[in-house]
């Protein structure tokens, strides 16, 4: 099978990257291979478990023409600046277009050290790269933009962090990885140079790539600005209507597509509560659950900085123009969520001066009881069908949710609706863990039986009761995730 690989990023702007290769995977074996999406982008699922395929897979085999790179760029990382960030420990290998006609970044994450490893061994660990492949595919399937893993392979190199860890490289695909970190690195640049040739470019590339019809405003630059921000506002909507937490929302971790990046410290919250944190770095709540829409704001605002040389030659005008771009995420935001929150409710067209107060009186109750935030609307669809015990057993004050339940039910809820999305199955946490462990010691089974089940998440199935249901209270107090470096 003959891939073509096109190196676009790197011929364009070739400031922005590093021409490099990964390191040798001695003895390459496949621990997963998303099938569905390998046959999606027009890939052989066959060729690919191939020895060329596995090595194409670890970036040893690649085609003639490819010109892997690991790509530059700058960050905020828990809101402290660092100029030279960029990949270092993934290589872009390339574009290609997908079965679809879709252009789609091919790219490693776990391939070895580059000029960006800042120290690192720029390896990775079976159990990280098996993460994100599971939370990659159940936000794919609970219909939130993402990037996508095709496939994690041990390369039979070990990873030592506390403990020596078998090796694995995690092959993922993406409309693209640029970042608003990419903007920021290029943005200082710009300044530093006096010439605004490369930002311009970046720019160009960004909307030709993902928001092409800024290209015909008026003012194109200030047009990729509010098409960036209306894809996070969506995005971070999704994200806070599913209960997930990225934990790491850095600049560089912000994608300028509007998907899904970098799953390290992430996961979805069980017991709903907005100070939800999982990361065992973010030890002040920077990046809880409840903060996320401030902070992609927050994040924004450093791409609209970036964005300023182009926006207006006037720096008062520049900012003038940011700022009110930037004015509208927030109502944006709250158009989305409001709208998937009356979706989850089964009350999509009910009037709003009805619903709004119920969804504002709701989240207190459930953080007050601290009911799990997946159970309780598929137990509330229940309660539409006139079973509401399960749904009323979950709370402490039992008046306030019966009186609550009834003004709900009095607008006629839709439960058909409310479980086309409300998933039953989510990547629970303790789950994760489970399958992690087990595919790190070579058994890969737990981790195909939870790909099942979170591919499929609005269908009730027999035989799966135990992926629906919430870890022990004492395995989600002393939970942590971690990035997996």
């Amino acid at each position: 099978m003959s891939i073509a690989l096109q190196g676009r990023f790197v011929g364009e702007l070739p400031e922005l990257a590093v021409r490099w290769q990964a390191e040798a995977a001695p003895e390459p074996t496949l621990i997963a291979l998303n099938e569905p999406l390998a046959t999606e982008l027009g890939f052989d699922p066959a060729w690919l478990r191939s020895p060329d395929g596995l090595g194409l897979l670890v970036g040893a085999r690649l085609p003639d023409n490819a010109t892997p790179a690991a790509q530059a760029y700058a960050g905020h990382q828990f809101g402290g600046f660092v100029p030279r960030l960029g990949d270092g420990r993934a290589l872009l290998l390339g574009e290609f277009v997908d079965a679809s006609g879709r252009l789609r970044d091919l790219h490693l994450k776990g391939s070895g050290r580059t000029p960006f490893a800042r120290g690192g061994d720029g390896l990775a660990a079976v159990g990280p790269m098996v993460r994100e492949y599971v939370i990659s595919e159940a936000m794919y399937a609970l219909h939130i933009p993402t990037t996508r893993a095709l496939a994690v392979v041990a390369t039979g190199n070990p990873v030592y962090r506390e403990t020596a860890l078998p090796g694995a490289v995690l092959a993922r695909v993406a409309d693209s990885h640029l970042r608003v970190g990419s903007f920021q690195y290029a943005s200082a640049i710009s300044q530093s140079t006096g010439n605004l040739d490369l930002l311009r470019r970046l720019a160009d590339h960004a909307i030709a790539r993902h928001h092409p019809a800024a290209a015909d405003a008026d003012h194109p630059y200030l047009a990729l600005l509010d098409a960036v921000s209306a894809a996070q506002a969506d995005l971070i909507a999704r994200w806070m209507l599913a209960g997930f937490v990225h934990g790491v929302m850095n600049t560089d971790n912000m994608t300028i597509s509007g998907e899904t990046i970098d799953y390290g410290p992430c996961a979805f919250m069980e017991s709903f509560d907005p100070a939800t944190v999982f990361s065992s770095i973010d030890s002040w709540g920077r990046y809880a659950y409840g903060n996320q829409p401030s902070v992609a704001l927050w994040n924004l605002a450093r791409f609209a900085e970036a964005l300023l040389p182009l926006l207006d030659p006037d720096p008062e005008k520049a900012v003038a123009l940011a700022e009110a771009s930037l004015g509208t995420f927030m109502g944006r935001y709250d158009e989305h969520w409001s709208a998937g929150m009356r979706a989850k409710l089964g009350v999509p067209d009910a009037p709003a001066d009805a619903v709004a107060p119920l969804i504002e009186e709701l989240l207190p109750q459930l953080q007050q009881s601290r009911v799990d935030h997946t159970l309780f609307y598929r137990r509330l669809s229940a309660a539409a069908r006139g079973d509401a015990e399960p749904v009323r057993g979950e709370f402490v004050d039992l008046a306030t949710f019966d009186a609550w339940l009834a003004r709900w039910l009095a607008l006629g809820p839709d439960p058909e609706a409310m479980d086309r999305v409300n998933p039953v199955y989510i990547p629970r946490n303790h789950l994760v863990e489970e399958a992690l462990t087990a595919a790190t010691a070579g058994d890969v089974a737990p981790l195909e039986r939870l790909l099942d089940a979170v591919r499929s998440p609005f269908a009730e199935r027999p035989g799966f009761e135990r992926y629906a249901e919430p870890a022990e209270k004492e395995f989600s107090a002393s939970f942590q995730t971690f990035c997996g470096t």
